[in-house]
């Protein structure tokens, strides 16, 4: 019993970490692209890592401008699902890898990481327009 209760409090504690991170996953990728681009160009290690911080950090910041300075609702939803579509695939992916040996393969897993999907893409939308909000609201 003590086993299954760890299992149960693990796999939640998991679940948690991953849904915090799994909000910037655009970020993410676009390190992980300008790093393998400025390696692929010839450049090291530490100017790839510094190529792939600033292209994480660039891509948060223009986000974040478009939700804060823009009034049109469509560009703002643009920018948001344009954040939140990368977040939504981390979050399927997540409930996919905890939950694939526990159900049998078919639809209701299926339906469950796509919910698990949309629940962390919506997530990642309602983060960065409040974090948009508050940053141009002063």
């Amino acid at each position: 019993m003590t086993l299954i209760l760890l299992a149960v409090s693990l796999t939640i504690v998991i679940c948690v970490i991953a849904y915090n991170l799994a909000i910037y996953a655009l970020p993410v990728l676009v390190a992980i692209s300008a790093a393998q681009y400025a390696w692929g160009a010839g450049a090291g290690v530490l100017l790839s890592s510094i190529a792939a911080a600033a292209a994480a950090l660039l891509s948060t910041v223009l986000v974040i401008a478009v939700v804060g300075f823009a009034r049109n609702p469509v560009l703002r939803l643009a920018a948001l699902s344009l954040f939140a579509v990368p977040a939504a695939t981390a979050g399927y992916a997540l409930v996919h890898g905890i939950t694939r040996n526990m159900l049998d393969p078919g639809f209701g897993l299926m339906l469950l990481c796509g919910g698990g999907g949309l629940f962390i893409g919506i997530a990642a939308m309602v983060n960065l327009n409040a974090l948009g909000e508050a940053v141009f609201s002063r």
